[in-house]
């Protein structure tokens, strides 16, 4: 963080936090793709393999993730790097 701006450090914690949510995505979604006949039985309405709602889970998870990830991202930026250099 030594020389980079505020505006820098906020892209950077975003993209790690973005980063880590796209891994566990990937992670879930291959596990989900594993149960699909353990779990086919217990849905209602909905099929395993189901796209619109595969689909609206990513479309809600990533912006509450960005949202959640903005706040420790606005605190780092307020940080002055030799104040959290000297703790």
């Amino acid at each position: 963080a030594l020389g980079a701006s505020p505006a820098q450090v906020r892209a950077r914690v975003l993209r790690q936090g973005l980063r880590l949510t796209l891994i566990g995505m990937a992670i879930g979604g291959a596990l989900g793709l594993v149960a699909i006949s353990a779990i086919a039985g217990a849905l209602y309405g909905v099929s395993a393999t189901d796209v619109t709602t595969v689909v609206i889970a990513i479309g809600c998870t990533v912006p509450v993730t960005m949202a959640a990830t903005y706040v420790p991202a606005r605190r780092a930026s307020r940080i002055d790097p030799m104040d959290a250099l000297r703790q």
